[in-house]
């Protein structure tokens, strides 16, 4: 079991394996494919679809959003570093939760991720599903079907296939953004495009100023702009199976404040610049948008494609990370044994399976509720998703104080400020939740979230009487 192989020392190689052999996978994703998994975990659904709906309500103001967002995403991240160079395990926050903060933590952490990324799916899956009805007339449950049975037999094969899916697929989504800024780039200084006569860096405040709507209306798109970000994390649960953690992980985490700049805040800047934002509205990708008012139907079309390997893409990550979750839930003894089994190829079959099939439900929320089904699970994933980094800021926090009571080793990757940048975080992070209470759209996630717990609570009492000796953690 990965907890009793915590602390390896001696050779290189003993550190680059020691986890992964523990947990019984391979460690088939090299430093190229974890750097792509880095910079695509961040380019997803939130970017492509989800910021047509933050820019009709915050305008221009929606790049501050992101930019300030960013910089908290890159506090939480640093801190997972920190941990992961402590001990890089595929269970990953689940079990620093369980190691810092208690077994509790931990379990709750590993059910709730889990369910993050079943919800997430339902979303991405939704997302492709709407991206399909720009070419063809087909009901969204269809291709919300089609999509998921595909991806859960990709998933199925082995993690080299896995890292290669993403790597083709971050590539896809980062050679588009960075295309459209360059045409973007080339409308502002040469002028071609039915957007070149009026395009200007003066549309970021000439449209009614840079806070067109106030300063409120900014604040209330943070949980648009939270759950563009979520996934980000995603690199720390691929640390069982990378083949060297301690290299390509710290390589990984560092390139966080460029993506953010190139990909979220320099896009943002480059479109709304071209196109007035008073152009996009809710439930349109704002990428497609774009070409459109700039009247390359051709270029719409392509992006629309890129947004559409986006959502497939992220939705593949979901099936990885549901199934890993799954399975080091097990291994503790804080989930059925079936799922601890793997396949010959390294694959949890059983927890992979049980996920997907729970997937299916953004089927039915396609066939039922077409026109809500992406508001509906949004809220859901976001809140579920900030409990992740939460659990990693406060297990930072926890292991920091650890550290100097001489408990553990120190981490070769220290997050710089901290701990005083992880309570910033979390207190950035308490005021999304904050914002979340206000909108009436997102408050049903606030609504479910107490449900969840209970379940968690009384499946917990009832694991803790029947063996006290899966609720306690043994360093």
């Amino acid at each position: 079991m990965q907890v009793d192989q915590q602390h390896d020392g001696g050779a290189e190689g003993t550190e680059g394996t020691a986890a992964g052999e523990g947990e019984g996978y391979q460690r088939g994703l090299g430093a190229r494919q974890i750097q792509m998994i880095a910079i695509g975990g961040a380019i997803g659904t939130g970017l492509f679809l989800g910021a047509g709906k933050a820019i009709s309500k915050a305008g221009p103001s929606l790049i501050l959003a992101y930019a300030i967002a960013g910089l908290v995403i890159f506090f939480i991240m640093r801190a997972l570093g920190e941990l992961l160079m402590y001990r890089p395990v595929s269970g990953s926050f689940s079990e620093y939760a369980r190691e810092f903060i208690g077994p509790f933590a931990g379990f709750v952490t590993g059910w709730t991720y889990w369910l993050f990324w079943v919800v997430t799916g339902i979303t991405e899956v939704t997302a492709a599903a709407t991206y399909m009805t720009y070419w063809w007339d087909i009901p969204q449950w269809v291709s919300a079907l089609v999509f998921t049975v595909v991806l859960y037999g990709a998933n199925l094969i082995s993690v080299k296939l896995f890292g290669e899916l993403e790597f083709w697929f971050s590539m896809i989504k980062v050679t588009a953004i960075i295309g459209m800024i360059l045409i973007c780039a080339g409308i502002l200084t040469i002028g071609f495009s039915d957007a070149g006569d009026t395009a200007s860096m003066t549309m970021l405040w000439s449209e009614g100023g840079f806070f067109p709507k106030g300063i409120g209306s900014t604040l209330m798109t943070l949980q648009i702009v939270m759950f563009a970000f979520l996934a980000v994390e995603l690199v720390g649960v691929t640390a069982g199976e990378s083949k060297d953690p301690k290299v390509t992980l710290p390589k990984a985490i560092n390139t966080v404040p460029w993506r953010i700049a190139v990909f979220y805040v320099g896009a943002l800047i480059m479109i709304l610049s071209v196109v007035p934002w008073t152009h996009f509205t809710p439930g349109v990708s704002p990428f497609v948008a774009a070409f459109e008012q700039m009247g390359l139907g051709v270029g719409a079309a392509i992006v629309n494609f890129v947004v559409l390997t986006a959502a497939l893409s992220s939705c593949n990550s979901g099936m990885y990370s549901t199934g890993r979750m799954l399975r080091d839930l097990a291994l503790n003894g804080q989930g059925p044994k079936a799922f601890t089994r793997l396949t010959k190829s390294g694959t949890p079959l059983l927890g992979t399976t049980f996920s997907a099939t729970l997937m299916l439900v953004g089927v039915w929320i396609n066939y039922v509720a077409p026109g809500k089904a992406f508001e509906y699970v949004v809220s859901f994933a976001t809140i579920s998703g900030m409990w992740a980094w939460i659990m990693i800021l406060v297990s930072q926090i926890r292991y920091r104080a650890a550290v100097g009571r001489g408990e553990v080793p120190e981490s070769e990757f220290k997050a710089p400020g901290a701990p005083f940048t992880s309570w910033f975080a979390l207190l950035f992070i308490g005021m999304v939740v904050v914002m979340m209470g206000i909108d009436e759209g997102a408050r049903v996630s606030l609504y479910c979230a107490p449900l969840w717990a209970l379940l968690l609570g009384v499946s917990y009492l009832v694991l803790k009487s029947r063996n006290p000796e899966n609720a306690a953690f043994k360093r």
